[in-house]
């Protein structure tokens, strides 16, 4: 169903707007009135309609000022109401994304007309910010939190953090952890998962696939070439590693992408 927000100064336009269109039978509900601009505004804020229906001609803040004031900020469709035809108030009106200008005497075939091409522009919309949404969604994926080297007070574990961070692109073992800072595995494996929460070799693989991600989104690079970047040279133990943290390969990530953002 679709939300309305009826902005109208004259009672009686309003009250026949709210009470008498027929707005189950259009699959619309009306979720609030305002008799000006500024009342319009805080209203847009608190229901975040889909469609706003509003007079041009209002005391204290009119119908334009009040879209140009939120069309950037909230999503909705707007219908202007006019006492009069004026071209210079039809251009200012197009300017903001108003996509129907009505003339009182409002006649309900006509309304019934705007509220069906309203609804049309909400689903298009709808439709785009739903791939938007599901691209940021896929682009910015989290596979971890944002660990830096002073994020735990175990100067061991701040070791094996910069470790990861600076070797992540080459080949690494816990043994070379072993070497490097001259303690056993089982030592070294307890004192990162009791910080971190997860093992070493699970960081590690999170952090470069982490790092993947954002060479995939970039879209200028060879799947090999990331993998090799990331430290994971093998192509199809790259593919495992992805498919295990993504739930998909990295060429069907990028289909994702790319279909979302066409």
């Amino acid at each position: 169903m679709y939300q309305i927000l009826i902005v109208e100064d004259e009672d009686i336009i309003r009250k026949n707007l709210v009470y008498y269109m027929p707005w189950n039978e259009l699959d619309c509900l009306v979720v609030a009135e305002a008799r000006n601009g500024i009342e319009g505004i805080e209203a847009i804020k608190k229901h975040q309609p889909d469609i706003v229906i509003a007079d041009i001609n209002m005391p204290i803040m009119d119908g334009l000022k009040m879209i140009e004031e939120t069309c950037d900020r909230f999503e909705y469709v707007s219908i202007l109401l006019t006492g009069y035809s004026d071209f210079n108030y039809a251009k200012e009106a197009i300017k903001h994304g108003v996509i129907e200008y009505l003339l009182k005497p409002l006649v309900t075939d006509e309304m019934k007309e705007a509220i069906a091409r309203a609804k049309v522009q909400c689903d298009i919309r709808r439709a785009y910010l739903g791939k938007q949404y599901k691209t940021d969604e896929l682009k910015n994926t989290a596979l971890l939190k944002d660990f830096s080297v002073d994020a735990t007070e175990d100067s061991v574990v701040k070791d094996m953090l910069q470790y990861i961070y600076d070797h992540y692109h080459e080949k690494i073992y816990i043994q070379d952890l072993v070497n490097h800072l001259n303690y056993s595995e089982s030592y070294l494996n307890a004192k990162f998962k009791e910080a971190i929460g997860t093992t070493f070799i699970e960081y590690l693989n999170r952090y470069r696939i982490q790092k993947a991600l954002k060479l995939l989104n970039e879209g200028a690079h060879k799947i090999q070439e990331i993998a090799c970047s990331c430290g994971i040279g093998d192509y199809k133990y790259f593919g495992i590693v992805f498919k295990k943290y993504m739930g998909c390969s990295p060429k069907e990530y990028l289909s994702e992408i790319k279909s979302y953002s066409s």
